[in-house]
This record gives structure tokens, C-alpha cells and sequence, in this order.
């Protein structure tokens, strides 16, 4: 029964993957990452200037999977309690309060999107991660649950006036950290530039269809993936040696142009990453067919699950992104693969 029930998960996945694939063209990686994270029920960072269609594309998948959708932005005078309430006065003339973006949609809740979470000040960020990590959170003398809620959250990297970093503790949170980059297709680039349907969002959104997965199934049926697919004590090995490479990657020969390998990482990839990067390999194999995890399902989450986790020297820090991926690919290629 458990085998039917995932091939026929695996039918809806792929099938929502490609209605969005329809509506957010140029995206399949961050699709396909974005579906993996929901199977694993891990949070995510997402990486990518204003204007890529990241509001589109989690719209998108909200409407898919279905649930409540919530969206708050970070500003410099955000506080903790306007993620949990408003105040108004109402046409009586008095005070009032309403629900704020995370109660508003109950236990319904499902997709939860933080944009500029860095220009929030880090009581706010404080709140947020207690809830992601707990799903609940008391307000109004009342335990207010969230079962099915993901967290995305982005970060303004352009304008650094007025923002506050995430520090690593909290990034160590996210499953993921994925990037989303203008197409480079140049007609996909033209598509969004004079195909008028890609201009009313809300228009687009609707073209997926809605119900195709069930948002208060998913935790049931992550869990069936999780026990389901099965890594062999190879690979067990294969990942271990990974995780090893990330704290003292100078010992694996691995050098980057520019960097002192020995003085680079400050802490290499935490045992909750580690974990979290093989739920979503678990994932990434069931999505293609496979009831075991082979290295080519950590290597495609390797990157988004790990890189965000990682401590650089203060020196490297300003150069993050590029001495992250090298580093990353160097470990890769300098670990035998089983």
C-alpha cells in the first residue's frame, strides 16, 4: 500500500512542478528545490534580486498545495507583535485588534513568506524562529498552533543602510538557501518582457490549478518518504566524509585561489544541516523514482542545504557567496564517491 501511495504522490509532485514550470517559466531548479522542501518540511531562504518572481512563484505553490497564504515585510520599525496582531480604530472610534499575518489563517496556515527579513530588527527574527521551530505560539491567552506552516524568507543583498544580518545560529534554521537569478534563455527574457500574461500576477497565479496536493497531508505523508527511502552504510560513509570535509577542508587537499584554506571556516556545516540535507536528498531520490539515496541526491541539494550554514573568517565574509560555491564544489570533487 505504502508503495502505491508514493508513486502516486510522486504523480501529483511532478505535476505541480509542472503547472508552476507553466506560470514561473525559466525557474526549474528553483522549482524542484522549492518541491523538495516541502516534502522534507524544511524552511527557506530565498536568494535573488527585487523583481525575479519570488512572490509569484510561492503564490504559485500555495495555490497548489493549497492552505493559507501570509506575507509581512521588513522594515526598520517592524516589531514582534505585528506579526501577531493589528490595531485600528474602528468607525465607533475606539481601538480594536485583529489577527496579524500569523494568526490570520488559523491552523491553515501553509505557506508563510518574510520578505527583507534583514531589514527587521532581530526581536523580530527572534519571534519568527521560535515559531518555525515550535509551530506554535501564544497570543490572546490562547496556544495558537501552526502543523502545516513553511517559512520563506529573503534578504535584501544589495542595500546594507538599515538592515540586520541573520546571524549563523539562526540561517543554521532554514533547510535551504535557494537562488533565484534572472533566465538567461534569451527568449524566455523576451516572454517576460511582452507576453502580457506574465504582468498581472494574480491572473497568472490562477491558471494553476488549485488542490493538487493536500496541505494538511504533507506532514503524514514526509514522514512515509523519510522512513520509505533508505541510504545504504556506502553512502552513510559517503555523507559523513561530506559533513568532515566542511569543518577542516585544508586535511581533503581542497585549496581556493586567494584564500588561506586553514584559516577559512570557523564552523563547518551543524548536525541539524547535516540531517536536514539528507531528508531533502531522501526527497530528491523519491521525486525521481528511486527508494534509496544515491550521491547524485545529496548533490543536488548539497549546495542549497549546506552553504548557508557555514562560518567564514570575518576577512572572507564580503566574498561569501563565490568562496561558498568553490568550496563546496572542491569538496565534492576531492570525496571519493562510493
Amino acid at each position: 500500500m505504502s508503495d502505491r501511495l508514493l508513486a502516486d504522490w510522486q504523480a501529483h509532485a511532478l505535476n505541480l512542478e509542472s503547472e508552476i514550470n507553466k506560470v514561473v517559466v525559466g525557474q526549474e531548479s528553483p522549482v524542484r528545490l522549492i518541491t523538495t522542501a516541502i516534502f522534507a518540511r524544511g524552511h527557506v531562504l530565498l536568494e535573488g534580486d527585487v523583481g525575479v518572481g519570488k512572490t509569484t512563484l510561492l503564490r504559485a505553490f500555495t495555490r497548489g498545495i493549497g492552505g493559507g497564504y501570509q506575507r509581512i515585510e521588513g522594515t526598520i520599525d517592524l516589531m514582534p507583535n505585528d506579526l501577531v496582531y493589528h490595531t485600528y480604530l474602528g468607525e465607533d472610534g475606539r481601538p480594536h485588534v485583529s489577527p496579524g499575518p500569523l494568526l490570520s489563517e488559523g491552523e491553515n496556515l501553509a505557506v508563510f513568506f518574510f520578505n527583507e527579513i534583514n531589514r527587521a530588527r532581530p526581536q523580530v527574527h527572534s519571534l519568527l524562529l521560535r515559531v518555525m521551530a515550535e509551530r506554535t505560539l501564544s497570543a490572546f491567552n490562547k496556544e495558537h498552533q501552526f502543523p502545516h506552516m513553511l517559512v520563506f524568507a529573503d534578504r535584501n543583498q544589495v542595500e546594507k543602510e538599515e538592515t540586520f544580518e541573520i546571524p549563523s545560529a539562526a540561517r543554521d534554521r532554514f533547510m535551504m538557501e535557494i537562488p533565484i537569478v534572472v533566465p538567461s534563455d534569451a527568449d524566455v527574457m523576451e516572454s517576460l518582457m511582452f507576453d502580457t500574461r506574465f504582468h498581472n500576477v494574480d491572473a497568472l497565479v490562477e491558471r494553476v490549478p488549485g488542490g493538487i496536493l493536500q496541505f494538511d497531508q504533507l506532514n503524514e505523508f514526509a514522514a512515509l518518504v523519510q522512513d520509505k527511502v533508505q541510504a545504504s552504510p556506502a553512502l552513510r560513509r559517503y555523507a559523513l566524509n561530506l559533513w568532515l570535509a566542511t569543518k577542516t577542508p585544508g586535511q581533503y587537499g581542497i585549496q581556493i585561489g586567494g584564500v588561506d584554506i586553514n584559516r577559512l571556516v570557523i564552523a563547518g556545516a551543524s548536525p541539524r544541516g547535516m540531517a536536514m540535507m539528507l531528508r531533502a536528498a531522501r526527497v530528491n531520490a523519491w521525486l525521481n523514482g528511486r527508494d534509496a539515496v544515491l550521491p547524485e541526491d545529496i548533490h543536488a541539494v548539497f549546495h542549497e542545504t549546506v552553504a548557508h550554514r557555514l562560518v567564514f573568517s570575518p576577512v572572507y565574509e564580503m566574498r561569501r557567496t563565490e568562496i561558498a560555491r568553490e568550496l563546496l564544489s572542491g569538496i565534492v570533487n576531492a570525496i571519493s564517491v562510493p
